[in-house]
């Protein structure tokens, strides 16, 4: 950590993140990332949901319940997540270390990466799509620039829980 203060927001953010009662849910690599495909999934439904939602011709009000069921574990999957990295992403960067900002850099980066090729695809695609079909599929071109915006922000979680470490045995000496 720096210098500076911590605000009274930042003392319970590190406090949170940092609460080690549900790391039975991320203790091992496996668990982790299966908290990371379950996001991801989750994630993924949510938004087709949505796409269904918005161009179904009448009015499918179950999507939004169904939504609003699914959110509750993609709000827990995100926490497992956020407990799995310490907050990494969540933190602000002055409450980090040194080897936590290191860390927040590479995962930051690899997602923007991974999101720029993403980028490219849903681009591609949609030109591939259009150039086909002889005009660019204007129906489509909404829901595939919010999923790539939804995946962009939740790249970096992604990645970092993907690449979390095990947490050191400790040493009884």
């Amino acid at each position: 950590m720096t210098t500076t203060r911590l605000t009274r927001y930042d003392r319970t953010m590190l406090r949170l993140m940092n609460d080690r009662r549900g790391a039975a849910w991320y203790a091992t690599a496996a668990r982790r990332r299966l908290a990371v495909t379950a996001h991801v999934a989750l994630t993924l439904a949510i938004g087709g949901l949505m796409t269904h939602l918005f161009l179904a011709e009448d009015e499918p009000l179950w999507t939004i319940a169904v939504m609003a069921v699914l959110l509750l574990p993609w709000m827990v999957a995100t926490g497992v997540i956020n407990g799995a990295t310490r907050g990494l992403l969540e933190l602000r960067a002055h409450v980090l270390d040194e080897r936590q900002s290191a860390e927040r850099s590479r995962v930051l980066a690899r997602a923007h990466r991974v999101t720029t090729l993403l980028l490219a695809a849903a681009a591609a695609t949609l030109l591939v799509t259009g150039g086909i079909a002889g005009d660019a599929p204007k129906a489509y071109a909404a829901p595939l620039l919010i999923a790539v915006l939804v995946t962009h922000w939740v790249m970096p979680l992604w990645v970092a829980g993907w690449l979390a470490q095990d947490e050191p045995a400790d040493d009884d000496i």
